[in-house]
């Protein structure tokens, strides 16, 4: 039996319902443009993906973001009002601010301030002294420097072992001595470029004049209450659940002689064509090459050779804490170290509602560039690994055991922005301005977290909207 050949037309195709694919097509819909949504897997949400079981409500993707950019806040705030009031916007409590680093047998606090980063046993006396000079130190000349190289040449070897490297472990998965600084993070690169040093470009950036929008960008860490989930959710909703095509194969983008034609065979087994003026790829860059063959793969290898950082995430429910002090974002730990994870994050103690009264949610990361192989554990290792991280690293008594263990393995987690970035920054612009109308999207460019992947979406959005109306 001959399949049945659907053709649809409309302003804009997005290929991706993730987060960033879907935040796109919801502002697209706000301003009244057309669009469709289509989405190899068979359901929506990307990475993000919210589960409740045992009284426990866990992420298996990202588990949190942070309000850094005054897009984040528009979203959260336009969604409560098209969900009507099904997604909301919840900040972590002042006492999530606390971070946690393993030194030794035990977690310490990571100084947040001038006392504290004296007292503290994590770094060497002789870098908290270096530290004092940092304001002088001349500036890099590498722009290809690692994050490793800066923060040692500035900070001291101390500091990079017990705050940088965790950091980038926490953030990328990744390694500070093969992360490039000006892709991997910009802001610090530029606080040493522009202001000469780390702590003078903060006094100063503290000091510039801030515009009300500015101010929405509290930097304060977020999800949805009940989950990040409600996000891409609410977001559908108002979309249109029919025009998300889900469960999408054999997707592949050609150019038109009036734009883009987006071809797949949907979910239902029928054939799709879809006849756009623009495409929006949000996709990951190793699926590119299928998706564009008019672009050749030689052509997309800088894009598509992105390098991305293996994570397993173990969520584990204990229903009784034993009295112990959770109230904190969660701990990480040094490479130096020599432990098999990673961090382990306390939900539980950030948002409400993610353990039943008087238990607690932790979330363990394993693996990442480093370890890769650890992926490859059985279930039952896993099992045994993060019990005894409960019991040794977060001292929970010997008698107690999980409600709950759950385990998820992502073999490409998350991009590696190290110094072939450039290369791929330039092939994404080449190709925009070769094939007008297809926009390269999604965390190959841009950065990794949740704030970035909203705030490109936005700045797309108002780009397709302003260029629509010029047409």
């Amino acid at each position: 039996m001959e399949k049945e050949i659907r053709d649809i037309t409309t302003d804009v195709v997005v290929i991706g319902a993730g987060l960033t694919g879907l935040t796109l097509a919801y502002w697209l819909r706000q301003k009244g443009v057309s669009v469709y949504v289509v989405e190899t897997r068979d359901r929506i949400g990307g990475q993000i993906k919210t589960n409740h079981k045992n009284e426990f409500i866990f992420e298996t993707g990202p588990t949190t973001g942070a309000v850094s950019t005054p897009e984040v806040a528009e979203l959260m705030d336009s969604l409560a009002t098209t969900s009507g009031g099904k997604c909301l916007l919840e900040t972590a409590p002042d006492s999530a601010k606390r971070r946690l680093i393993w030194k030794g047998n035990r977690f310490h606090d990571l100084p947040s301030g001038p006392l504290g980063g004296l007292t503290t046993p994590l770094f060497r006396f002789s870098d908290k002294l270096r530290i004092l000079g940092e304001p002088w130190r001349a500036k890099g000349t590498d722009p290809d420097e690692s994050v490793g190289s800066l923060a040692r040449r500035r900070l001291g070897r101390s500091f990079v072992d017990y705050a940088v490297d965790p950091f980038v472990s926490g953030v990328y998965a990744g390694n500070p001595d093969t992360l490039t600084t000006r892709y991997a993070l910009p802001k610090l690169y530029h606080l040493e470029q522009n202001y000469g040093s780390f702590i003078r470009g903060a006094i100063a950036k503290m000091k510039e004049p801030k515009s009300d929008r500015d101010r929405l960008a509290t930097k304060k860490v977020f999800s949805a209450r009940g989950g990040l989930s409600h996000i891409p959710e609410a977001e559908a909703d108002f979309i249109g659940r029919d025009r998300i095509l889900l469960g999408a194969s054999e997707v592949t983008v050609s150019p038109a002689e009036n734009g883009w034609t987006t071809s797949c065979v949907g979910g239902d087994g029928n054939c799709c064509r879809l006849q756009s003026r623009r495409v929006v790829t949000t996709c990951g860059a190793y699926e590119l090459p299928a998706l564009l063959p008019f672009i050749g793969e030689e052509r997309l290898r800088p894009v598509s050779s992105l390098v991305y950082a293996p994570v397993m995430e173990v969520n584990v429910g204990m229903a009784d804490t034993f009295g112990g002090d959770y109230k904190a974002f969660g701990g990480l730990v040094p490479t130096v170290e020599r432990e098999q994870i990673l961090g382990i994050l306390f939900p539980s103690a950030c948002f409400t509602g993610r353990a039943p009264q008087g238990g607690g949610l932790f979330s363990f990361f394993i693996g990442g560039v480093k370890h890769p192989e650890l992926l490859d554990l059985s279930d039952d290792a896993v099992r045994q690994l993060v019990t005894d991280g409960l019991h040794r690293m977060l001292k929970f008594p010997a008698e107690a055991q999980p409600s709950l263990i759950d385990i998820s393995r992502h073999r490409k987690a998350i991009p590696q922005y190290t110094s072939d970035s450039g290369r791929r920054f330039e092939t994404v612009s080449a190709l925009e301005r070769q094939y007008p109308g297809l926009i390269l999207a999604g965390n190959l460019r841009d950065g990794i977290g949740m704030g970035h992947r909203i705030t490109q979406a936005t700045e797309i959005a108002n780009h397709i909207i302003s260029e629509l109306k010029n047409d």
